[in-house]
């Protein structure tokens, strides 16, 4: 390949599967080259338990994605998500002293003065999103730049996470013998590929619903008004039909993927399945509208707490593109459908768009989010920002 081309990297590091998309830069437009799938390990409850196992299952994934690219990948854009990771609203007053027109620095300084604030110990900012500015009492300002005023006032939303957790996922990386561009919040890369801009302009949530974390995301135009986890996970369903039905997680796990629905009512719930008995005793049969009310009552907690969230933003009613669910989580049958009944507003799959020769077979909310981080590892490279924070709060205010 020539010497100046650009690989664009992204890696989904989820808890039950590792996902690796290798994108090639072309001007400023990006390419799938190659993607790679592994089976994760080393996780627990969404946390890292073990760090060389992360690593093994992150070099897999990258190995994998290397095989069908023909090239050396060094360096890559990661996803982190997980309850450790939280969103909250700051802001702070930049007084000029006199009247004057607003620059482009007086928003980084105005930004950088309103991420000035005191964090828990283990926290750290892991993106400073700005949301509008206030001249003179005057809100809802969204570019001010030439406008006249004494007192700029900037509303940020500050999205942090754990820095252990964070370093962790970093120090897996390195293991792994990989530099770390940047790490984005899983929800927001998976917008970032699923969502067009105008669509954003209309009021948008993004659901990521993975194995052991649920994040959330909402925007109302080029605004993120709010990040933040549901407690609710792919994990519990699984769990619920386990418990349930007393049989192992992995067969609880088949029963979900063979059988399962989010709403009663889609499907033939009358039919009867076979349950596998435990201590080899052979199968039993039961109703499939068993297996559908277990995970029925899972899913309509989920977004009664989605729900909760969005009434807290201030969007609802004003999701005018509904909702858009990816991850491995959203292709259980019937959740878009449950999405509708409980958020009252439209719901799809998110897929990735905008990368060229993307693959068919990879078409699937699954793989959003690590299509996402690719695209992020691009814009990155078109922008020639800074490896990674503090000192670029100019880059932000470009994200």
């Amino acid at each position: 390949m020539a010497a100046k081309t650009q690989l664009c990297v992204g890696l989904d590091a989820g808890s039950s599967r590792t996902r690796c998309v290798i994108g090639l830069l072309e001007g400023d437009s990006l390419r799938c080259l190659s993607y790679g799938l592994a089976t994760s390990a080393g996780w627990v409850k969404g946390r890292i338990s073990d760090q060389e196992a992360v690593a093994h299952s992150i070099r897999e994934a990258v190995q994998d994605a290397e095989r069908g690219a023909g090239v050396s990948v060094e360096s890559i854009t990661m996803g982190i998500g997980g309850t450790s990771v939280r969103g909250a609203n700051a802001r702070d007053v930049y007084g000029f002293g006199r009247p004057r027109e607003v620059e482009s620095s007086d928003l980084a300084y105005a930004v950088e003065m309103a991420c000035d604030v005191t964090l828990e110990r283990d926290r750290m900012i892991l993106h400073a999103l700005p949301q509008d500015f206030t001249l003179d009492g005057r809100p809802g300002f969204r570019k001010p730049i030439k406008n006249v005023c004494t007192r700029l006032e900037a509303n940020v939303h500050l999205v942090t996470t754990s820095r252990q957790e964070h370093d962790s996922l970093i120090a897996a990386a390195h293991l792994a013998h990989l530099a770390v561009e940047d790490t984005v919040f899983e929800p927001m890369a998976a917008a970032y590929a699923a969502v067009m801009p105008d669509d954003r302009t209309r009021g948008v949530a993004v659901i990521d619903l993975g194995f052991d974390s649920t994040g959330l995301v909402i925007y109302d135009g080029d605004r993120c008004v709010l990040a933040s986890n549901v407690p609710v996970t792919s994990d519990h369903l699984t769990r619920d039909i386990a418990y349930m039905f007393k049989v192992s997680y992995e067969d609880a796990e088949c029963l979900k993927q063979q059988y399962g629905c989010a709403m009663m009512g889609l499907t033939s719930e009358s039919s009867l399945i076979e349950v596998p008995s435990p201590e080899g005793r052979g199968q039993r049969e039961a109703r499939r509208s068993e297996l559908i009310e277990i995970l029925e009552a899972r899913a309509d907690q989920l977004f009664t707490y989605v729900r909760a969230e969005i009434q807290r933003s201030g969007m609802d009613r004003h999701l005018l593109e509904g909702v858009v669910l990816t991850g491995s989580g959203a292709l259980l049958p019937g959740m878009w459908d449950m999405a509708e009944r409980k958020l009252d507003c439209p719901a799809c799959h998110g897929m990735a768009k905008g990368i060229g020769d993307w693959p068919e077979e990879l078409n699937s909310a699954s793989w959003t989010t690590a299509a996402g981080l690719s695209m992020y590892s691009a814009k990155l490279k078109l922008q020639r920002a800074p490896q990674r924070r503090p000192g670029g709060l100019m880059g932000l205010l470009t994200r």
